[in-house]
Formats: C-alpha cells, sequence, structure tokens
C-alpha cells in the first residue's frame, strides 16, 4: 500500500531576532536561488532547539532531517514537550509555512486546525465564517450548503450563528473551526492541541468525530495533544519529538511509555532538613521518593496506574525498643483531610529498625484516586508517643487514566474501586 504522506529530510530553520539578510541584493539572491530550486546561499549552521539554553547562534533548527512515512488509515499521535516541534511540523503538513531543506509527499485532501479562529474574518457571522473557512479548506459552496446544519448543530453555536465572530468566545470559535474541518471529508485531517480550549463535552465530542473519521471512514488524522489519555485513546502509531529531531517512531503504547519515562524523573526528595515536623525524633524519615511504572522518581501518576512511595528511616532506638511501631502514610486532600491511610498495622505486620537506614516501599497496584492534587503526609508512632510527623512531604498529581481498563475515563467519584457486577435472569 502506498503511504498518504511520505516526509523526506525534512528540516526547518529559523533565524532569532532580525529576519533577511539586511540587505536588498542579498534577499533577491536568495528568492533567485530559491524560485530555481537550489539551496540557499545563505543558510548557515545553526544550533539544536533547545529552549532552555542561551545558545551562541542566531539560527536554530526546528525541525532536522525528519523522515517518516503515514498510511491510510493511520492515527498519528506526535508528542513531545514545549517547543519539540510538534507544530512548526503541522504547519509544514498543512502548508502554512514551508520547509527549509527536504519534500514532502502528499495522495489526498487534507483539513487542518491549528490555531483557534485560522481563517475566521471576525467581523463576519458564524454563518458567514463557515461559508469563507469552508472555501478556504477546499470545499465547494454546493458542499458547504448542503452540510450547513450539522456543521452548526456539531459545534453547539446555534444560537450565535448569525453573531460576529467577534464576539465569540475562544471556546466556541474553536468549536466552529473544528466543526468546519471535520466536515470538509478530508482523506487528512490534522489537528493541533486548539481542542483543550473547549470544555469537556465538546473535547469528548471532537475526539468521537475523530474516531469516527479514523475507524469508520478509513481517514488519516495527525493529532498533536499533551493529553497521554488522548492520544491513547485515538491513536494507533506515535511520533515522538525532541529538539526538532524524531527520537521514536513506533506504536502509540511504546512512544507514550518512552515519553512518560523520560518525563518522569525529578531529584530525591530529602526529608533530613524538615524543620517543621512534629514528634520526639528518636525516629525519622530521612527521604522519600515517588516511583512510577518505570521505576523512575516522580510527583506524577496517573490513575490505576502502580503507587511505589519508597522511604528511608533512621532510628535512634535500641533495636529492641523498635518492636510494635507504626509507620503510616496518608493521602489527603490539599489543606484538609485524609482520603486514604497505608499502614504496616493494618497489614499485621512487624517493622524493626536499626541505626542505619532502613527503605520500606508502600505500594498500592492500581491507584485509585481521580485527578486532581493530594498532599502526601507521613508519621512514625507507638502505642506511647508519636517519633515523626510531616506533612506537605510532595504534593501528588493525578491524572486521567483507565482504571479499569476497558477504554472508559470518566471522572464521576472520589476514587474508583475494582467491582463486578452479575446479571441474573429469571
Amino acid at each position: 500500500m502506498k503511504p498518504i504522506i511520505r516526509v523526506e529530510n525534512l528540516s526547518k530553520q529559523y533565524r532569532l531576532g532580525a529576519i533577511g539578510t539586511k540587505t536588498i541584493r542579498e534577499d533577491v539572491q536568495r528568492w533567485w536561488h530559491r524560485i530555481q530550486g537550489k539551496e540557499d546561499p545563505y543558510l548557515k549552521i545553526g544550533e539544536t532547539n533547545d529552549r532552555s539554553s542561551k545558545g551562541n547562534s542566531d539560527y536554530v533548527w526546528a525541525l532536522r532531517d525528519i523522515n517518516f512515512e503515514v498510511m491510510p488509515g493511520e492515527v498519528l499521535g506526535i508528542i513531545g514537550k514545549n517547543g519539540a516541534g510538534k507544530s512548526t511540523l503541522l504547519k509544514i503538513l498543512s502548508k502554512v509555512t514551508g520547509p527549509t531543506t527536504g519534500r514532502i509527499d502528499f495522495n489526498g485532501r487534507i483539513g487542518s486546525l491549528l490555531e483557534v479562529g485560522t481563517g475566521f474574518h471576525p467581523d463576519l457571522t458564524g454563518r458567514e465564517n463557515i461559508f469563507l473557512n469552508g472555501a478556504i479548506l477546499g470545499m465547494t459552496k454546493r458542499e458547504i450548503r448542503s452540510k450547513l446544519d450539522e456543521i452548526i448543530d456539531f459545534s453547539g453555536c446555534e444560537r450565535y450563528i448569525d453573531t460576529p465572530v467577534k464576539r465569540y468566545s475562544s471556546g466556541m470559535t474553536v468549536r466552529l473551526g473544528f466543526a468546519v474541518a471535520a466536515h470538509l471529508d478530508p482523506e487528512i485531517l490534522i489537528v493541533d492541541e486548539v481542542l483543550a480550549v473547549g470544555d469537556d463535552e465538546f473535547q469528548k465530542k471532537a475526539l468521537g468525530k475523530m474516531q469516527e473519521i479514523s475507524k469508520n471512514e478509513g481517514r488519516t488524522v495527525l493529532f498533536v495533544s499533551h493529553n497521554m489519555i488522548s492520544i491513547k485513546k485515538l491513536c494507533n502509531s506515535g511520533l515522538f519529538l525532541e529538539n526538532g529531531n524524531v527520537l521514536m517512531r513506533d506504536s502509540i503504547s511504546k512512544v507514550v511509555n518512552t515519553y512518560e519515562y523520560k518525563s518522569a524523573s525529578i531529584g530525591e526528595i530529602d526529608l533530613s532538613l524538615r524543620s517543621d515536623r512534629k514528634g520526639s525524633g528518636k525516629i525519622k524519615v530521612m527521604s522519600c521518593n515517588l516511583l512510577n511504572r518505570f521505576n523512575y522518581k516522580t510527583t506524577n501518576i496517573d490513575c490505576g496506574e502502580v503507587f511505589l512511595l519508597d522511604l528511608s528511616v533512621k532510628s535512634n532506638l535500641m533495636e529492641t525498643k523498635s518492636k510494635n511501631i507504626e509507620i503510616a502514610v496518608n493521602i489527603c486532600h490539599i489543606g484538609g483531610d485524609r482520603i486514604i491511610q497505608l499502614s504496616n498495622r493494618f497489614l499485621g505486620q512487624n517493622i524493626y529498625l536499626n541505626s542505619e537506614l532502613t527503605r520500606i516501599q508502600f505500594r498500592i497496584d492500581k491507584f485509585p484516586l481521580n485527578p486532581g492534587k493530594y498532599a502526601i503526609r507521613i508519621f512514625i508512632a507507638n502505642s506511647i508517643e508519636i517519633f515523626d510527623w510531616i506533612d506537605n512531604v510532595l504534593i501528588l498529581n493525578v491524572e486521567d487514566g483507565d482504571f479499569f481498563k476497558s477504554g472508559f475515563v470518566e471522572n464521576s467519584s472520589v476514587f474508583f474501586v475494582d467491582h463486578s457486577i452479575n446479571i441474573i435472569n429469571n
């Protein structure tokens, strides 16, 4: 089968600061070489596009030697940190801007939604902008008329459709823009992170439409997002960009796992100098690390994933006196009550400590809390005294996850529990 998109040695260079060669003669030479299909005579070697470092060159490579193919019906998720080159790649694929070097071959009509209100005129009504935007995207007037009611209904902006777009909110504008692009019936649909502007209802609606386009109609979708749940739900393959280079091109599960693995790492949380702790101090928690499923230190976890809290504890008690010690981890609302408590006492498990550091790990195989921020509290005590108590050991950021591994993601409760349903017919 022939690829619907083939990208070969694609690079895009940007000049920082002033644009142009600064002389008319050199600008004309650059233009003349370009229309002859020759390399830019003033193209200079640039640095990697790493936004976190200052660099020494006035030129950066937003993309460098990108090569990949997309097959018909493939749903490709493009992921990477901010500044990795994702939006630049989509703009080149959408022909908004041209590459510095390399080429792209297409085999189908393209529909793009890159920025909120792209192609919209603020003084025209929503209805007029549907015709304008549809024409820009390649739809005929007859095509637009035949789908007008469907586009308006999908956008959810019927009440404001004859109102100038300049009075729309950003969410309404992106709804209308996506509705037009999605009904273009393109062979290739390119969607950037703009869906993040919409509310939850519209995001689900938009993702459902893209699934319909890809699965039922066999069309190709290129989707950029920082929401890994949406990426995993919609896409079947992935492209991981880093500093303008392709780091990985594989199945979406492998690409997302690699991205999360590289993004997860943080430093060890040293608790030895915490002055706000309570207790006698005869036993102390010296350090704490939250580990994700890759065994990497992090403060982020997906709902339904492995939660592993690794503690280092030091005791100044004689070993014979360190019996019947309770070490507990509380997961609490920020500034509020605990939701979950983990404790060796609950499990009937004795922990013996000595003067050396003892590593203790608390594990939850399927973390049950819904997305949000939670505080970790640790305390160590026995029936007589509290040895150590530390609030806000770390702030845990829980993100969307498929807890039941059913493809259903819903934040309808405080936490999830595994359960079963039996249907008994009389």
